[in-house]
């Protein structure tokens, strides 16, 4: 069992920058892929990144590709979303997720695939 507990949002300017932190309990967190997923309102929640269980391999949508950096600390059980250039509609409720997968793998894009989640983190940015 995970617990994912995340923060770091918050209301920021345009072209500011933040970093999501998802703090996950237990002693088996490298046995995780982490991911991050974000819902705007009236939207469908969507993929914006994925960083495997050694942190060498990540994935993220084509929406966020080189302004987000996904990462992960496994001596402190973290997980963190780096945020630059952000734009309004990169509002959203950003949620982190878990995978207990036997693989070394970012290919994890798909909400389904995820075991455990956060209980999200509003980020605004106004313009």
């Amino acid at each position: 069992q995970v617990q994912l507990v995340e923060s770091g949002g918050g209301l920021v300017q345009a072209g500011d920058s933040l970093r999501l932190s998802c703090a996950a309990s237990g002693r088996t967190f490298s046995s995780y892929a982490m991911g991050w997923f974000r819902q705007a309102p009236g939207k469908e929640r969507e993929f914006v990144a994925a960083i495997s269980r050694s942190g060498s391999s990540t994935k993220y949508a084509d929406s966020v590709k080189g302004q987000f950096t996904i990462s992960r600390d496994d001596a402190k059980n973290t997980a963190y979303l780096q945020m630059n250039s952000l734009k309004p509609e990169d509002s959203a409720v950003y949620y982190c997720a878990a995978v207990l997968t036997p693989y070394d793998s970012s290919s994890f894009a798909t909400q389904s695939r995820y075991n455990y989640w956060g209980q999200g983190t509003q980020v605004t940015v106004s313009s």
